[in-house]
């Protein structure tokens, strides 16, 4: 009886181990799924409601965001070095003017945390859309730069859940 239980604990955590794995992990080239949507998840910011399009080095992607609690948030700042970096146009909470753009995905420096950064256009400057990181520092640099970055107090979970 205790073998029998033993291989169902067993079969049990490794199938739980191939889910988690799975969920997070991001197979950018797969055909995006349309997963069934109910109630509960549409409300969830981990679920379909947490989705929005995202720009890294010029291509498009589909990420889910979901905000840190301000006590985490404050010591991730504090204590974790490799946080990267999202731009937005507005809070991410919030409905954007312009497509966010991230500093990494996976296999490029990834880490599932982002630090929340605001882009504000500088006076005399035409606000527009930034594909990639690269553009948005250079355009933040020089005696006379297009745009202000101002980083936030707040740190996003983010997962790339498709291509674009």
């Amino acid at each position: 009886m205790t073998r029998r239980l033993n291989w169902a604990r067993l079969a049990i955590g490794l199938g739980t181990l191939s889910l988690v794995a799975g969920a997070c992990q991001s197979d950018v080239t797969a055909p995006k799924r349309q997963p069934a949507v109910d109630a509960v998840t549409a409300r969830s910011m981990n679920g379909a409601a947490g989705q929005m399009p995202a720009f890294y080095d010029g291509e498009l992607f589909t990420v889910n965001m979901k905000e840190q609690p301000e006590n985490a948030s404050a010591a991730l700042i504090a204590h974790n070095g490799s946080i990267n970096q999202i731009y937005a146009s507005n809070d991410l909470d919030d409905e954007q003017d312009f497509v966010p753009v991230l500093d990494a995905i996976q296999g490029d420096g990834f880490n599932p945390l982002w630090r929340q950064n605001l882009i504000v256009f500088n006076s005399g400057f035409t606000p527009h859309q930034f594909h990639s990181d690269t553009e948005v520092l250079a355009a933040a640099a020089g005696p006379n730069p297009e745009i202000t970055i101002v980083a936030t107090d707040e740190v996003y979970r983010c997962a790339v859940v498709g291509h674009k």
